[in-house]
C-alpha cells in the first residue's frame, strides 16, 4: 500500500539473493492518508454503540509494494496463522478476516482476487475498478468506484463541450491501458474526436533497466510534446503521477531538442497526486490548470482533527507512522538520517497542517473517502446479516453474536442488496455488478508557489440523468495552464494557434448581400400583394371577386401583405423591441392568413351543400361563420403569444460558441417550447385547411377555388415541414435567413396559387368575369 522497493543494481542470478538488495524503500507519503482513513473509520464504528453493539472491530494492514509477488504473499499471509507463513493453515480464530479492502490500483485488486476468491472472502477495492472477466471471482468483488463507462462519457462530454476535437491520448503500458484504449477510442471517434497520437507511458518500475526506460521515454516525450494537439488525455493509476513528473523532467536529463508547448492534461479518476521524496523540491506547475475526473467525495467531519492528533510517540501499533514522520518532516528518530546528513531530530510534536499539500494533504482525498465508505459498507452489511439471522444466530454467553462462527460468503448478498447514508449524509450503494452508484466530479487543479495546490470542483457527471443533462460544468471559473493559450471569451485562435484574435459581431444586416436580397424579396412581394389588393378593390363588384366572400379575400390579402413586411423585422441588428414583436407578429399574422384560407374552404363546401333544395345549411353560409373561424383561430394564437411574452419573453443575446470566429448577435427566443407551440398551432391550422380543401377539390367548376387552395396549402405545408430540420441544422445568422425564406416562400405560395389565376381572368380575360360564365348549368 505505501512502499515501493527499489533495486537499482543488476541481478545476475550468479549468487543467492541477499537481503541487502531490498534494504532501501521509498515511502509514498501521500498514501499514508489511506491508512489513517481506515483507522478513523474503525475508531468511529467502535465508539458508536448503535453499530454492532458489544463487538469491537480490528484490522491488519499488508503492504503490497505495488508488486504482484508481494501482493500474492500478503494474500496468503491472511490465510496463515499470524506470525507463521503456512498458507491454508490458520489456528488463531481471533484473527479471521471478515472482509479485505484492496487497492489502490487495479493490479493489486486482481492479484488479491486470484487468491481470496477461492475462499469466498468479500473484497472491496478502492481507487480503481478492475475489469473482472472471471465470472467466478466477480461475485465476491465490490468496487468503491463507479462503472468505467460513466467516466468515458464524461471525458467525451468534456471534449465536446470545449470543442476539443484534435487530441493526444496516453495510457498505461499494461492490460488496463489496452482495455482503456479499446473502450474509449471508438466512442470518441464516432463523435468526431480525432487523435494526433495514441501513446503509452513508461511503466512504473525501479530496476536495472532504468537507462533503457529513459531512452524509450525520451522518444515518447518527443512524440507528445512535439504534437500539434493541445489537449492530452492521460489514463493512469495512483502511481502514474510519479512517472508523469519524471517524464516531464526528461529534457533536463536527456538531450531533447523538442520545444515544450502548452498542453492541457485531462486525467482519469484512478490517478491521484503522489510523489517520491526526491520530488519534494520540484515544481508542481505541470499539474496547474489540469482537469481531472474524481469519484464524488465530500469532507469527512472530524477527520482533519483526527489527523492533527496523530503523534508518533502515542501510536505504538502503527508500524508506518515513524517512517512517514521522518520523510514528511525531514527529521530522524535515530542517530542517522534518511535524506540529509544535517537533518533535525524528530520531536514528535510537528504539525501535519504545516506540511505543503504536495507532501501531505489533510483534506479527505477521493481514495481515502473510498476506504472510509468501504469499511462502513462492510459493517452495515454485517449488521443487516446479524438482523436477518436474529432467530437462528449463534450466540456467546451473555447474548452476544458469535461473529467468528459465521459463513462470510453470506455477506455478499447483503453488500449487493442494501444502501446506507454515511456520516457525511451521502447515499452509498452498489449496483448489480458490485460497482459504486455515484457521480464523477470534474476537478480543476490550481497550484501555488509554496508547493501546495487545490482541487476545485468545476462540474460533475450524473450517471442517472438524461444524456443532455448528465454533464454539468462551470467553465468560466476554470483556471487554465499558464502556457496554455486558451483564448478568452470573445476571441479565437488564428490558424497557427499562437495568437488570439477578436471575434467579429455577426448578424443578418441590410448591408450584406444576403440581407439585401431577402429585404428586396420581401418588399417586392409586399408591392405585388398591395397591387393585387388594389385590383380586387377596383373590381370589387365583379362576379369573380364577390363569388368567394369578398371580405375574407381582403383580410387574406392584408395578412399576406403584413407577413411579407414582418420578414423585415428579422433583418438588422436585434434590439429589445424587434426581438419581442417579430416572432409574435409572425405567429399572429400567419394564423390570420391560414384561418382565412380555412374559412374560405369551409364556405366553399357549405355553399355547395346549401344549393340543394330544402337544405338547412343555407343559414350558416355568410359573414358570421367566416368571421367566427378567423377570430377564434387568431385569438387562440394570440393567447399562446401572450403567455409567451408574460413568462419567457424573447430578448437580444450573444452566442459566443456557435461560430468559431464570430459573436452572433441574435434574438434569444426565451422559451424554445413556446416557439414550437406557435409553429405547432400553425401546422394544425394548415393541415386542417389542406384536408378540407382536398375533400372539396372535385366540387363543380362553379366552386373551383378549392383546387387552388389545395395546391397553395400543399406548398405552404411543404415549406414549413422542410423548415424545421433546416432550421435546427444551421447556426448563427443562417438560422434567421432560413426563417425569413420560409416566411416569404409560404406567403408567396398562398398569394400565387390563390390569386394569380383570378388576376389573370380579371385583367386579361374580362369576358369570363361575368355571371353567366360563373354559373354552370346542370344537365
Amino acid at each position: 500500500m505505501s512502499q515501493i522497493f527499489i533495486d537499482s543494481r543488476p541481478v545476475t542470478f550468479e549468487n543467492r539473493p541477499s537481503e541487502e538488495l531490498f534494504d532501501d524503500f521509498v515511502f509514498l507519503i501521500q498514501n499514508y492518508q489511506h491508512i489513517l482513513a481506515l483507522d478513523f473509520a474503525v475508531k468511529e464504528i467502535n465508539e458508536n454503540s448503535q453499530i454492532l453493539p458489544n463487538i469491537t472491530l480490528g484490522f491488519d494492514i499488508y503492504n503490497s509494494h505495488f508488486s504482484a509477488s508481494w501482493t500474492y504473499h500478503a494474500s496468503m499471509e491472511l490465510l496463515s496463522t499470524q506470525g507463521r507463513f503456512i498458507p491454508n493453515y490458520k489456528c488463531d480464530v481471533q484473527n479471521n478476516p471478515i472482509s479485505v479492502i484492496t487497492g489502490p490500483n487495479s493490479d493489486i485488486c486482481l492479484h488479491t482476487a486470484a487468491i481470496l476468491c477461492i475462499y469466498k472472502i468479500p473484497q472491496i477495492s478502492y481507487g480503481s475498478a478492475p475489469k473482472m472477466d472471471d465470472k467466478i471471482q466477480a461475485p465476491f468483488f465490490h468496487h468503491m468506484f463507479p462503472n468505467q463507462a460513466h467516466q468515458y462519457l464524461g471525458i467525451l462530454h468534456l471534449l465536446l463541450y470545449f470543442r476539443w476535437t484534435w487530441i493526444g491520448m496516453i495510457s498505461l503500458n499494461d492490460e488496463t491501458g489496452e482495455r482503456f484504449v479499446q473502450d474509449i477510442v471508438p466512442m470518441l471517434s464516432q463523435n468526431g474526436i480525432c487523435f494526433d497520437f495514441i501513446a503509452t507511458m513508461p511503466p512504473t518500475t525501479f530496476s536495472s533497466e532504468i537507462e533503457k526506460l529513459m531512452s524509450e521515454g525520451a522518444e515518447t516525450y518527443k512524440t507528445i510534446m512535439g504534437s500539434t494537439a493541445k489537449v492530452l488525455v492521460l489514463h493512469g493509476e495512483i502511481q502514474t503521477m510519479i512517472v508523469l513528473r519524471l517524464f516531464l523532467r526528461l529534457p533536463d536529463l536527456e538531450d531533447i531538442p523538442v520545444e515544450e508547448k502548452g498542453k492541457i492534461w485531462i486525467l482519469t479518476a484512478q490517478m491521484d497526486f503522489t510523489s517520491l521524496p526526491m520530488h519534494r523540491n520540484w515544481d508542481i506547475d505541470f499539474v496547474h490548470g489540469a482537469l481531472s475526473f474524481a469519484v464524488h467525495s465530500v469532507e469527512l467531519s472530524g477527520f482533519q482533527k483526527f489527523l492533527q492528533e496523530k503523534k508518533p510517540t502515542s501510536e505504538k501499533e502503527d508500524g508506518f507512522i515513524r517512517d512517514f514522520w521522518q520523510q514528511a518532516f525531514l527529521c530522524s528518530f535515530s542517530n542517522y538520517t534518511v535524506d540529509k546528513k544535517d537533518a533535525e531530530i524528530c520531536t514528535g510534536e510537528e504539525k501535519l497542517k504545516d506540511l505543503p499539500g504536495s507532501v501531505f494533504e489533510t483534506i479527505t482525498t477521493t481514495h481515502s473517502y473510498g476506504i472510509y465508505n468501504g469499511v462502513y459498507a462492510v459493517v452495515y452489511a454485517l449488521q443487516a446479516m446479524w438482523a436477518s439471522s436474529s432467530k437462528h444466530r449463534a450466540t456467546l454467553p451473555g447474548g452476544r453474536w458469535n461473529l467468528l462462527d459465521q459463513e462470510w460468503w453470506q455477506l455478499h448478498h447483503f453488500l449487493r442488496s442494501f444502501s446506507f447514508n454515511n456520516t457525511a449524509g451521502e447515499r452509498i450503494s452498489f449496483n448489480e455488478n458490485g460497482e459504486l452508484v455515484t457521480e464523477f466530479d470534474v476537478i480543476n487543479w490550481v497550484t501555488f508557489p509554496n508547493q501546495s495546490f487545490l482541487r476545485v470542483k468545476m462540474g460533475k457527471t450524473k450517471s442517472k440523468a438524461p444524456p443532455d443533462k448528465m454533464f454539468l460544468i462551470h467553465d468560466k471559473a476554470i483556471v487554465w495552464p499558464t502556457v496554455f493559450n486558451q483564448c478568452p471569451e470573445g476571441q479565437y485562435p488564428n490558424k497557427d494557434q499562437n495568437v488570439c484574435l477578436p471575434k467579429d459581431i455577426s448578424f443578418l444586416s441590410y448591408e450584406e448581400p444576403l440581407g439585401i436580397s431577402l429585404a428586396t424579396l420581401a418588399i417586392s412581394f409586399s408591392f405585388i400583394t398591395a397591387l393585387v389588393l388594389g385590383i380586387f378593390i377596383k373590381h370589387r363588384d365583379t362576379p369573380l371577386v364577390k363569388a368567394n366572400n369578398r371580405d375574407l379575400t381582403y383580410t387574406l390579402l392584408i395578412s399576406l401583405l403584413l407577413s411579407f413586411l414582418s420578414a423585415l423585422l428579422f433583418i438588422g441588428r436585434p434590439e429589445k423591441v424587434t426581438c419581442l414583436i417579430r416572432q409574435i407578429a409572425f405567429g399572429i399574422i400567419f394564423s390570420v392568413a391560414v384561418s382565412c384560407v380555412l374559412a374560405k374552404t369551409v364556405i366553399v363546401i357549405l355553399a355547395f351543400m346549401a344549393t340543394k333544395p330544402g337544405s338547412r345549411i343555407r343559414k350558416w353560409v355568410g359573414i358570421k361563420l367566416s368571421s367566427s373561424i378567423v377570430l377564434a383561430c387568431s385569438l387562440f394564437q394570440a393567447t399562446i403569444c401572450t403567455v409567451w411574452l408574460a413568462t419567457f419573453p424573447p430578448f437580444p443575446d450573444f452566442d459566443m460558441h456557435s461560430v468559431t470566429d464570430k459573436i452572433v448577435l441574435e434574438c434569444n427566443e426565451g422559451s424554445v417550447t413556446m416557439f414550437y407551440c406557435v409553429l405547432s398551432f400553425l401546422g394544425i391550422l394548415a393541415s386542417i385547411s389542406f384536408t378540407v380543401a382536398f375533400v372539396a377539390r372535385k366540387l363543380p367548376d362553379t366552386f373551383n377555388e378549392a383546387k387552388f387552395i389545395t395546391f397553395s396549402m400543399l406548398v405552404f405545408c411543404s415549406v414549413w415541414v422542410s423548415f424545421i430540420p433546416t432550421y435546427l441544422s444551421t447556426k448563427g445568422k443562417s438560422m434567421v435567413a432560413v426563417e425569413i425564406f420560409s416566411i416569404l416562400a409560404s406567403s408567396a405560395g398562398l398569394l400565387g396559387c390563390i390569386f394569380f389565376p383570378k388576376c389573370y381572368i380579371i385583367l386579361l380575360r374580362s369576358e369570363l368575369n361575368i355571371k353567366g360564365q360563373l354559373i354552370k348549368k346542370k344537365n
